[in-house]
């Protein structure tokens, strides 16, 4: 009995040495540069209430103007908090929205109402920590018929 005391305080000892050395591997919190002329809100020019929508429940994940909350210093949440951003970059990032191709803006626009029309966006792992990014039903609806609406005139 008393060897596997030892046995789990040494395992209990070594998971704790383990996260305390995890929190010298730091992530760079620093966003990328933004000229606000090629921003989504700059181009589009949504009403006030669907530009707030965008800033409060995408922005921090699809652009390079991520707030990053406390829990972004405590690894390894850090390190998932960074895959995620930089992978909501990779696939729709609003600060360079005027670098795309008209051809690549309708594709992200019509990926972009696709994804909020099925709930996967926002995310409900973001949602979860940011409850004023959830989407309400007139929200959603606001944010879907003015998307929809752009889109249509950008063809």
């Amino acid at each position: 009995m008393a060897k596997k005391k030892n046995v789990l305080a040494g395992i209990l000892a070594g998971i704790v040495v383990l996260l305390v050395l995890m929190q010298f591997v730091r992530i760079d919190k620093t966003n990328p540069p933004v000229d606000p002329a090629q921003d989504f809100t700059a181009i589009a020019n949504p009403p006030q209430d669907v530009a707030h929508i965008l800033k409060e429940s995408c922005y921090d994940c699809h652009s390079n103007t991520t707030t990053y909350p406390w829990y972004a210093d405590v690894a390894p949440v850090s390190w998932y908090l960074r895959n995620h951003i930089t992978d909501g970059r990779k696939h729709l990032n609003f600060s360079e929205w005027g670098t795309y191709t008209a051809k690549k803006a309708d594709h992200k626009l019509e990926e972009n109402i696709e994804m909020v029309e099925d709930g996967e966006m926002p995310m409900t792992s973001y949602t979860l920590l940011h409850p004023e990014g959830k989407l309400t039903k007139e929200e959603k609806e606001k944010l879907l018929t003015w998307l929809n609406a752009y889109r249509k005139s950008q063809s």
